[in-house]
């Protein structure tokens, strides 16, 4: 794969092809703490949500769920933690993709038509004519699209997005406000199953290797899930009503006792969080699959040391009360 680095932006003969688009926008000093713009542009150190919010919470410390054995057993004691991202998979970009715009751009707003009207937020929503879509513009998966308005700080995210006309089509949309720790309506989904927000879950690269330092949990995905959810989630998918299966919003961590010295230094920021910050199930999909956003510059061959874990090396963490209407 061709690369190509300007001033704050680095391009991939394959990304530019498909997308007509280069990743890592107009790049800022970290000491600044305020982010850049562009797909794939660098926070700098900017947190999402404030402090006291789940997706911020350490867990290390916390007690090991007591169905923790069976749960961890339900997606797959042996299965492999999977990074669900990288550089390039089958010629599109690996991963859950993010644009972020400034204020000016969010006053232009499209409308969006949504399957799940009644559980999604009206917008309009600010999405700019090059905000790429998970797996490609003919992907026919998630297609999960993510905006992220640096000024007002604020986050739209679409599921199945659609461009139609002067506008656009979804199955589900969702506005988060990440100033506040402010909770969709119980058993409102978003643009994930667990009504969760997608883009504070995923392993970007400018902290992983940039900052070396992640310090909030992760989202990950697993085949079978039950007919509940526990907090943070809001959401749940599935039918089935087996105590054995995990409930969206289920929170797993990586054992402390796992030595994570022999893994590449760009993977170890990772693993870090993991143990202490942990993974949250936020959808149905591949069992152990752990979500990022894609950016040519991941070594894929590094990440891929990841699959040396297995489910037994997690454990659930305690759970609170368990929704199941």
């Amino acid at each position: 794969m061709k690369i190509t680095r300007g001033v704050g932006v680095i391009c991939s003969a394959a990304l530019i092809g498909l997308a007509g688009i280069c990743w890592g926008g107009q790049r800022t000093s970290s000491s600044e703490g305020r982010p850049a713009l562009g797909i794939g542009a660098d926070l700098n150190g900017k947190r999402v949500f404030p402090a006291d919010n789940p997706w911020n919470q350490d867990i290390s410390r916390m007690p090991v769920d007591p169905r923790s054995d069976t749960l961890v057993a339900s997606i797959g004691l042996n299965k492999p933690l999977h990074p669900d991202f990288g550089t390039t998979y089958n010629g599109n970009p690996n991963g859950i993709p993010y644009t972020v715009i400034s204020g000016e751009q969010a006053k232009i707003r499209v409308s969006v038509k949504f399957q799940y009207v009644d559980e999604s937020d009206a917008g309009p929503y600010p999405i700019p004519p090059n905000a790429p879509i998970e797996g490609g513009p003919k992907s026919n998966g998630d297609r999960h699209l993510l905006v992220l308005d640096r000024d007002n700080w604020l986050l739209y995210e679409l599921f199945s997005s659609y461009p139609e006309g002067k506008g656009w089509r979804a199955g589900s949309g969702a506005i988060f406000d990440l100033k506040t720790n402010r909770e969709r309506p119980s058993g409102w989904t978003s643009a994930d199953a667990a009504g969760l927000p997608i883009f504070p879950g995923l392993v970007r690269y400018e902290e992983a290797v940039g900052r070396r330092v992640i310090d909030h949990a992760l989202r990950f995905t697993c085949v079978k899930s039950r007919h509940a959810f526990v907090p943070p989630a809001r959401h749940f998918a599935s039918r089935s009503t087996d105590s054995s299966l995990p409930p969206m919003g289920m929170r797993v961590r990586l054992k402390a006792s796992i030595d994570i010295a022999s893994f590449p230094q760009s993977v170890r920021p990772v693993l870090k969080a993991l143990q202490k910050y942990g993974m949250i199930l936020a959808d149905n999909g591949s069992d152990w699959f752990l979500s990022g956003s894609p950016d040519p510059r991941w070594n894929d061959d590094e990440l891929n040391t990841m699959k040396r874990l297995k489910g037994h090396d997690f454990e659930v963490v305690q759970m609170g009360e368990m929704v199941t209407k």
